[in-house]
This record gives C-alpha cells, structure tokens and sequence, in this order.
C-alpha cells in the first residue's frame, strides 16, 4: 500500500461537515508561494492598547503580504483617515505604517483615538485590530497640607499615598530624604494601593521624612509626595503633649500600648468581593495591626491552593495566583494571628475572561469546484458574540456569493470559483474585550510543485525518528507518494509515517533505513518529484559516567566520563559546571576521560556535567560535587516586638555548606554588667529562622546565633542592635543562705549574691533578718549593701537562729523569702564520755565501749568521736617505753568501736574524746588492756655454713616479732634424689635458746631442703626453708674422670657416630627420590616404648615412664602426679618430625620430610629430671 493523500474533490453532502472540517485542516496546512495570485494578510500590527510617549514621534505599525502587493488604508474614529491632508503624517513605502512627527510641531493629544488599518488588492481585504492611541501621562501630586502624626508607642499606623492617577498607573514605593528605601517587615509593609502600613509603632519609626514616590516607566520620570512627619512618644511624654501642643498637632488614635489580638487595617469588615480576568495575575491582600506583630495565613475554602501557580508577597501579606482561570474562583479566607487571638476575613474571587480562541478560522486554498469551510470558535465569561465580516464589510451587506452558506461560527463553501476569492474576518466579543481573525479563501487551479531543496542529505542517529521534508503546493491538493531505492518500492503505513505537510516520518531509524527516498506529488493538473537521502549513523554513549562526591575544602577530586561514538563524526567533549563553562582556574584540568579539581573549595561544589557533542547527536551526565563545612554564620539579625519582657529576634541563615542545619543557637551579651561575655539565651530547629525570647528587667542586651549542623557549629553571627530593658523588682532572693558561727558569741549569715543580670535594677541591697528558733522574740533586720555576708555579735553559744535575707533594688523588694536555720558560734565540749570499757577479741582486735555526752554539754554540732591509743610496754620484757599514739574517729553518735591491728602480747593505753565543729573536748580517763600471746613471726634468717661431706650447720636470727615467749624451734629436713624426689622427712626439736645447730651423718654429693620455724605457747608460726648440698667424695669423682678419658670409651662413642651419620645420609638419599614414610610404618619400625598414640582429647603424648625404672614416683617427686609429661617436656611431639616445626603431610597422610632431630631444649630450672635416652636425642648429642 502506498502512503498518499488524496484530495476530496466531490460537492458537499448535508451530513460531510466532519470530513470538510479535516479537509480545511490540511490544506490550511499548505504555505501559499508568494509567486501566486493570493489575498492580503497582515503579518504586523501596533498593539491593541497603545501607549505611546508624547515627547517621540508616533509610528502606528501595519504590515501585510499578498498578490499583487496589497494597498493600504486606515480609519480614525471610524473614519476615512486621509493621511495627504495632513503634513504631519506620512506612510512608509511599500508599507501601511504610519508616522506621525510631532516632534517638530503638534501634541500628542492631538491624534489620540481608535485607529484601523485596511490592506486591499484584487483578491480581497484584511483589516486590523482597533488600535487605541492614548499619550501616556505623568500628572504631579496635588499640593496638600500634611500635619505632623504624634502616636503613642505600640499604636497601628497607617501612612497614604494617594498618588495621582496617570497611564500608564504608576510603581509606588517609600523613601527618605537620601534616597534610600525605607526597610519593610512583617511589622511594616506597603499595600497594594501604595500605603505604608505599620501594624504597631516603635521609637525607632520617628522620623520627619517619610517620603512616597511615584515612578512612571513610560516616561521614565518619578513624582514625590512631601514628606510625612512621625513621632513615637511613650504615654508620659503624650500626656505632656497633648497639654502642650493640642492646637497644632493631629493626634493618631488613642489606645494605649498594651499588647492586643489582630485587627485588620485592610480590607474592612469580614468579608469583600474580587473579581478578576482569565490569564491575568489575583492579586488578594490582607494587612492587620496587634502586639505583637501578627502573622498572616491564607487558605481556600473547599478547596486547595494551586500549588505550582501560588505565591506569596510582602510577608504573606498579599496572595498571589499567577494564570489565573474560572477554576479559581471561590472563597479565599486569610486569617492574621498572634498570641492574644486570631481573627478572619473571607475574600469572594469571581474570574471572568475576555475572549479566547478555541478554534481561529485558517486561511483556505481550494480549486475551482471544491468544497471547503471557514470555523470560528471562542469563548469567555460571558460568552462571546461571533460576528463575520468580508473583506471588512459586515457579511450582511458585501456582495452576494452564492458558493458561501453561514452557519452561526461556521461559513461553507460549495462549488467555488475563482471569483469566490476574499478575505473573511470573524470578530468574537463581550463586555471584557474582542479578538479578531482574518483568513482568507483563495481558489487557484496550480499544477503540484515541491518546495523542498532538491537531493537535500539527512544524517540521523539510529534508533531515533527520522523526518524527510517534502513541502508542496498545488490545487486542487496534491497527493503524496514515497518511494525508496532505485527499483521505487513503495513504502507502506506499517513503518513509516506521512504528515499532513508532506513530510516522512521514520519512527525508529535502522542502519538499514539508510538509502535514497523519493517523493512524488500528483494532482490532476500534474505532478511533481524530488528525490533525498538518508545516512543513519551510531548514536553516541557515555559508558562511564561521573559519580556524585563529597569532599571537604583543599582536597582533589576527579569525574570520569569514557565516551563511544559513531567513527566517522567529529566528537567534542565539554565539561560545565552548573551548565556553565568551568572557570579559568588552573586548578581545573582535564585528562583525557577524566575532569580533575585540585584545592577544592566552597564555590566549587555544584552539577559538573560531561556533554559529547557531535553534529547530530549530544548526550550528558552529570554528577553532584558537594562541598561540606560548618554552616557559614546567620546574618541580618533584626529585633522586633521589643516589649518589657520579651523581644523577637530574627535573622538570615547562612550557607548551610551542603549539609542541612539542624539548628541555630542564640546567645546574648549583658553590655552592662558583663561586657564580653556571652550566655547561652535559647536554640529553635534548623527551620526556624526567629525566635521569641524572653528578657529580664534591666539589661542592655546584645544577641548572637550561630547555626549547626551535622559537622559542627559556625562562627557566631555579627551582634544584633542593643536593646536595654527597663528596670524592675528583684524576682528572686539570694541562694545558700547559712548561719554558722565563727566564734562562741556570734552568729555567721553568709549567702550567695546575686549577680548583675539577676539584681533588675539599679541599687541592689540585701535586708537581713533573724530571731532565736525557740523563743517568742521578734525580727530583729538590717539593710546591707552588695555583700555577701553580716556577723550579729553577742550571741549565746550554739543556739539555733531563724535567718532571711532578701533581695532588694531602687525600684523595690524582691518576693519574701523562706526562713532558713542556723546557729550561732560553738565552743568545745564541756564534758568527756564516760564508763569507757575495753573487750579484748583476740591478739589483735579489741572492741571499746563507751556512754554518750549529753548533748548541751558537746555545745555544738556532735561531728563523733575520737579514740586515742597506744602501747604502753611490752609483756615480755616489762621495760615501759613510750609509744607512737594511734587515732580512730567514729563519726556521728556511735558508742563503740574497734580497734584492729594490735600486737598480741603488748599492753595497751586508750582513752575517748567527744568532737564537734569547734574541736574536741577533755579525755577520759585512761583505760589499760593487754592482749594475749600470739604465733611467732618466721625467724628473720637462715643460712647453711661449713658444709662437708656428711655434715651442714645451719644459723638463724630469733623471729622479728615472737608474740609471745619462745618455747622451742622445729627443724626439718629431707634429701632431693637426682630425679627430684624427696626422701624421708626428719623431724627435729631444738631449745629455743639456740641459734646455731649442726646436722651430722649425713650422705655425701646430697642435695637437703630444710624447714625451719618458732613456737609459742599459741602455736607454730611461718617457716623458712632453704636447701644445700653436702661436699663430693674427691675418690669417686676422679675414678669418673678417668673412664671419660679412656681410649677404649673414646673409641666406642666415635663409633656410634659414624653409624648415625651413615644412617642420615640414607635417609637423606631416600627422601631426595621422593619416599614417603607413613607415621604408623615408621611407629611401627622405630617400636620404641617413648612413642606412644596421641590421646584424641588434646593432642598430647600418652603417659610415659622410665625405660631403666618402672617403680612408681616417690610421694614427693616433682613429676606432676597424673604422671603425664608436659607438651614442652615431650621428645616426640609432632612438630619435632620433619623440618622442625614446619613439618608437613603429603595428601595420604604421610609425613614429607624424615624423623630428624630437634631442637635444644632450654635446661630446666633445678637439677634436670633423669630421662630413658631415644634415637633422637641420641642422634642430637652427636650431629
């Protein structure tokens, strides 16, 4: 099937007006060539409203095209404008634009009204709209008196403008005298209508130039109001004004200053009417006084704010929907609150529209018999009015043309002929405007012609649409055929697409769609051809793509972005920053794939985005640098609300860094007690960017913020604007209020003061007051200065007191304190405890008892008691010396106590005293206690002299601390064999007067451990123990000095050697070709008793004994007694097989390497325990 479009050319059925409306679509499509016969059409025109500036010429614009070229007329007023009788007026050539020069002589006035510009020729007229021509005016402000505004602080304020009117309306804004703008808030704003609104004044609003302007774009001039006097006085100094100026100053309302619920300035009442234009910008503003400064919020009744065309001015005072349309219209409430209350005030939106197209009527080209219809379709609120005009006359009253039928917005056309050519106006109004169309019915019988370039080439990138221009004209309306390849296959609708206009759409394109198409275009009257190509080429990819990064100020970092393309197009890569170009930095480079930022700082954090370019295709990739920090500190910090007790404070955030702020701190400075030092004052969430504070009575505050996030704290911001609060009462009283003595006759009232910040006011004091607890005598008081402490003298001794000190200041007394318990001076206790009695425990505990002092005795707080002790003489010796005394303290009331680390046998001496604040009082009487003998300490030493071959002598010191009397000494001893063991013990008693003993018939070359201690009649005390060995018999050891010199056993031990090297180079050699020896074959070969299986449980050795003595170990061997030999102790663990403790298993479990020997043990503390020689160690001995 082949892809064409056929004109209809049959007349018009009653029930075809679907199809003609599609017909006109399509040829309205068609560009008539400006070398054929066609109607005018204006291409440009003045607007509809014209504001023009009366000191310039005016230029009226009119343009239009068509054939032959179109003449120009124009209307003014609705009447023939003849331009030739006016000098001042001319017409361009070849152009309908008029000038008028009144620049040399005439206003502007002159020419303001309705002007209509007409382009005719042979096929038709088109006309423009009506222009409205006004001069734009910038009239000066009427002379006005304005008297001076006096108000009290806290009053609502409101400043006109009034400016005059001018056209265009004119920008107002407020100035002082220098030409600065005058700061706005939420407090203080101006309103749609130009006036300054103040919701409630403050001292700082006094000023005698507040200055309204107005400024008039179109003539670029700017009108001033005179200046507004205000004045902000407190409501002492407006009593002292009123008296005195009331015959030559207004006065602006009468409320006092007290803080007050929201009350709305604009608009009045509780309700008002908008009515508003469809596409135009609603405008709804709310504006409310109160203290403090109220807040404004808007919602829609049923409804929900457009969220993508809302907005919201001048401090949410003024709502603001931006294309606005019948949709909007509704019920919009906004409600102003603060802290004393809210109130409401509904504002009713109606949108009505000027008219708008829905569907404008297109120019029409039929052939001599066609068919074809005009539409016009508009609408709006109220609907519009559709009214048609040809060639610019009412179509009721221009020349019959039987072809044409009108049909409300609709004219049809049937059976045209050339005389049918004109040019049709459809005019759509109501009461908010007019639109007006011109479109024109040309008929021409012209052969096909194709506009497109001839073998134009297309390039496009594969799997995207490709799109092959035909552009024709012909009438009647060609039919369009595509053909590709030189054989002329047609292509079909299964693939391709052909539009209205003649174009070939390929929706996907393939390397196989790449060839030479040809477009055919045919009518009755001919046809006509042209042929294109198409080159499809790879698209271009980024296959590695940049990866977002967080880095911290002064590192590197680097994107990568690796890029495939199509080799036959010229590829450029780009690297922007914020779809910028990078900065002439020479710390960007760029590095084949990769963009590298050395030195990174604050400003370079952004998108960085690699675009490959090449003539057909661009792709991108971005990724996201961001550069982390402390927030940078909040600026702008304004106060507002300034109140006695309370202040708001808000301020500007700074850069967050790209890292969210969690919060902002707020700090404050008390410039007049504590310059330079700041306090914490509050924190509100990272969102807030204001606070409310609360503030004590006399400080001049200073206030800070700092902002935090994720990675610290910022610089404090810069200090806000002072603020001193007025003075007040003490709020509180003094803290730590004591009463204590310093001397038996006094009483001590000391406190804590209060600081600067918490004295209110000037003239802090203190009034101290106190009376007995028990008694009926009355307040005895005293007003002192800024001190921290008064002495009342002539107290009695240690007597309880009822104390208050309050806080006072010039403006009064701070709240009446509670009473707080003291007492006068101590004095040291009169009276020692009594019936002190000693239980002696054991030798060196003791337990004492005593009774309590009465309490007006101790004459002071009881703090407890002390126990003096010390050793008086030693039982044994019955010397007296003076010993060290010795001190317990028992806190509190107790009445007894221990006494631990006495000496047994040792007479003791205490005594008890009673302790208070003052210090202690008199001793008792002392008390005597012995305590009972004890073990002996060990004897201070023991030493073994003379030693020979069966006897040892053994001195010692007496024990250092005998405890008791000596009875006697017990020595002990028993022999050590060279395996370790102990032989029998000897069991020996000597006097105690003794220091030296010798031991005799003893056994030669004999090692001896001796233990020896004291006894008392309580019993043994500690031992020490030693060990020594008797002399060598000289006989015995030359006997074997000469069997290790013999020839015979030299010989003997050489032997053996040349066996186990001989054996070693075997081994050696066999272990080289690779044998393997299994350990159960080589256990099995070796079948030495030493190796025994491991035990499973933990990989040890099994038991093992003597190979030359299988009798069981002595009692006292020092084999462990499980009779197990320790790991490290073991000659066959399997770390000394093979290459030492590398070792290693083949796959089938047999050991790589061969038995060889180990390594050298370290020796053993002692004498070494004898053992059983193996192989091994053998083989150690001599390699």
């Amino acid at each position: 099937m082949q892809l064409k479009i056929m004109p209809k050319k049959k007349r018009l059925p009653a029930g075809r007006v679907p199809l003609i409306l599609f017909l006109c679509q399509v040829i309205s499509a068609l560009e008539v060539p400006l070398d054929l016969v066609q109607p005018p059409t204006i291409t440009q025109q003045s607007p509809k409203d014209y504001i023009i500036d009366p000191r310039e010429n005016i230029v009226i614009q009119c343009e239009a095209k068509g054939k032959p070229p179109p003449s120009f007329s124009w209307t003014q007023n609705g009447t023939h404008f003849d331009i030739d009788k006016d000098p001042l007026v001319t017409m361009k050539p070849d152009s309908g634009t008029l000038i008028i020069n009144i620049m040399s002589e005439g206003k502007a006035e002159t020419y303001e009204g309705v002007y209509q510009c007409t382009a005719r020729n042979e096929r038709g007229a088109a006309i423009s709209n009506n222009i409205v021509v006004r001069p734009s005016r910038s009239p000066l402000w009427t002379k006005e008196k304005l008297e001076p505004m006096t108000l009290q602080n806290g009053q609502p304020l409101v400043l006109p403008c009034r400016p005059p009117v001018g056209l265009p309306p004119p920008i107002i804004f407020w100035m002082d005298n220098s030409f600065q703008r005058l700061p706005q808030s939420e407090r203080v704003s101006q309103g749609l209508n130009g006036d300054l609104y103040f919701s409630n004044v403050l001292p700082e609003d006094t000023r005698e130039d507040y200055i309204c302007y107005a400024r008039f774009n179109h003539t670029q001039t700017i009108q001033q109001k005179q200046p507004i006097s205000v004045k902000v006085i407190s409501v002492d100094e407006l009593n002292d004004t009123i008296a005195a100026n009331l015959s030559d100053t207004e006065f602006y309302g009468a409320k006092s200053n007290r803080e007050r619920p929201p009350t709305f300035l604009t608009p009045e009442g509780n309700a008002s009417n908008k009515e508003e234009l469809r596409g135009n910008v609603l405008s709804l503003e709310c504006i409310a006084e109160g203290l403090p400064t109220p807040v404004i919020y808007w919602i829609k009744e049923d409804g929900t704010l457009p969220i993508n065309r809302t907005f919201y001015k001048n401090f949410q005072k003024t709502l603001q929907i931006i294309q606005v349309s019948e949709a909007d219209s509704g019920n919009y409430q906004c409600i102003a609150k603060n802290a004393l209350g809210a109130i409401h005030h509904t504002i009713s939106v109606t949108v009505k529209a000027a008219p708008y197209w829905i569907m404008a009527p297109q120019n029409l080209v039929l052939s001599p018999g066609e068919d074809g219809a005009l539409i016009c379709r508009a609408n709006g609120n109220p609907k519009p009015t559709i009214s048609w005009l040809s060639n610019g006359v009412p179509i009721e009253i221009a020349s019959d043309d039987p072809s044409r039928k009108i049909d409300g917005d609709t004219i049809i056309f049937s059976n045209v002929q050339e005389r049918s050519s004109a040019v049709y106006q459809c005019n759509a109004s109501n009461e908010y405007g007019y639109l007006l169309a011109n479109a024109f019915v040309n008929v021409l019988a012209e052969p096909p012609r194709i506009l497109t370039s001839a073998n134009a080439h297309y390039q496009v990138i594969a799997n995207r649409p490709a799109f092959l221009d035909c552009a024709f004209f012909g009438s009647p309306l060609p039919t369009i055929e595509w053909f590709k390849g030189d054989k002329g296959s047609a292509l079909h609708e299964d693939i391709y697409v052909l539009h209205e206009n003649g174009t070939l759409g390929i929706p996907v394109a393939q390397k196989e769609s790449t060839g030479t198409y040809t477009c055919v275009a045919k009518n009755k009257l001919g046809m006509a051809k042209n042929e294109v190509n198409l080159e499809v080429k790879d698209p271009t990819r980024i296959i590695k793509q940049p990866e977002y990064a967080v880095v911290q100020r002064g590192s590197t970092v680097s994107f990568e972005c690796k890029v495939k393309h199509d080799h036959t197009l010229i590829l450029t890569v780009t690297w922007l920053k914020d779809d910028h170009e990078l900065p002439s930095d020479g710390r960007f480079t760029i590095d084949k794939d990769q963009l590298v930022v050395a030195d990174v700082g604050d400003d370079d954090g952004g998108t960085y985005t690699c675009v490959a370019n090449t003539t057909l295709d661009t792709v991108s990739a971005s990724a996201v640098l961001g550069v982390v920090d402390v927030p940078d500190p909040p600026f702008d910090l304004e106060l507002t609300d300034q109140l006695d007790k309370s202040v708001q404070l808000s301020w500007t955030p700074g850069d967050d860094n790209n890292s969210p702020i969690t919060k902002f701190i707020i700090e404050y400075e008390d410039a007049m007690h504590e310059a330079g030092l700041w306090h914490y004052q509050a924190e509100v969430p990272g969102t807030q960017t204001r606070a409310q504070l609360k503030l004590s009575p006399y400080v001049n505050y200073s206030f800070r913020v700092m902002a935090e996030n994720s990675l610290g704290r910022s610089l404090p911001s810069q200090p806000s604007e002072q603020y001193l609060t007025k003075a007040a009462e003490p709020d509180k009283n003094p803290m730590t209020v004591e009463g204590l003595g310093s001397e038996p006759d006094n009483l001590v009232i000391t406190w804590k003061p209060l600081n600067g910040f918490e004295s209110n006011g000037p003239g802090l004091q203190y009034k101290v007051s106190w009376r007995q607890k028990d008694g009926d005598d009355e307040w005895t008081s005293v007003v002192v200065a800024n001190v921290s402490k008064y002495i009342v003298s002539g107290t009695p001794t240690f007597v309880p007191y009822l104390i208050k000190v309050q806080a006072l200041n010039d403006m009064g007394f701070a709240p009446e304190p509670a009473a707080v318990l003291g007492h006068s001076g101590e004095d040291l206790p009169m009276v020692a405890p009594k019936n002190v009695h000693v239980n002696v425990l054991n030798g060196t505990l003791a337990e004492v008892h005593w009774d309590p002092v009465p309490l007006k005795s101790i004459r002071g707080h009881l703090q407890g008691y002390r126990i003096y002790y010390w050793k008086a003489q030693s039982s044994s010796k019955r010397n007296r010396r003076h010993m060290e005394k010795k001190i317990l303290i028992f806190q509190g009331s107790k009445t007894h106590g221990m006494l631990p680390g006495l000496e047994p046998f040792s007479h003791y001496i205490l005594n008890v005293r009673v302790v208070n604040g003052k210090g202690e009082g008199p001793a008792s009487p002392d008390k005597d206690f012995n305590t009972p003998e004890g073990v002996p300490s060990a004897p201070s030493a023991l030493k073994i002299v003379n030693p020979t071959l069966d006897s040892l002598t053994l001195e010692w010191d007496p024990p250092r601390h005998p405890n008791g009397i000596l009875t006697e000494y017990t020595l002990k001893y028993q022999p050590i064999n060279s395996t370790h063991e102990l032989g029998p013990l000897i069991d020996l008693k000597i006097p105690a007067n003794k220091t030296r003993w010798t031991l005799k018939n003893l056994n030669f070359s004999t090692r001896y451990k001796f233990y020896f201690y004291a006894q008392t009649s309580a019993g043994s005390g500690s031992q020490i123990t030693e060990e020594a060995v008797t002399t060598v018999d000289e006989a015995m050891a030359s006997r074997q000095v000469d069997i290790a010199t013999q020839g015979w056993f030299i010989g003997l031990m050489c032997a053996v050697a040349l066996l186990i090297l001989i054996l070693l180079i075997v081994c050696f050699i066999r272990r080289n070709k690779g044998g393997k020896y299994p350990v159960k074959e080589k256990e099995d070969a070796h079948a030495d008793p030493e190796i025994q299986p491991m035990k499973e449980d933990d990989g040890t050795f099994g038991e093992y004994s003597d190979a030359e003595d299988h009798k069981p170990l002595k009692k006292g061997s020092r084999t462990p007694s499980d009779r197990t030999v320790k790991k490290e102790d073991s000659d066959d663990s399997l770390v000394d097989y093979g290459e030492g403790v590398n070792g290693q298993f083949n796959e089938d479990g047999s050991f790589i390497g061969q038995y060889s020997g180990k390594k050298e043990k370290e020796p053993a503390e002692g004498n070494e325990s004898s053992e059983a020689p193996s192989p091994v160690n053998a083989m150690n001995s001599f390699v």
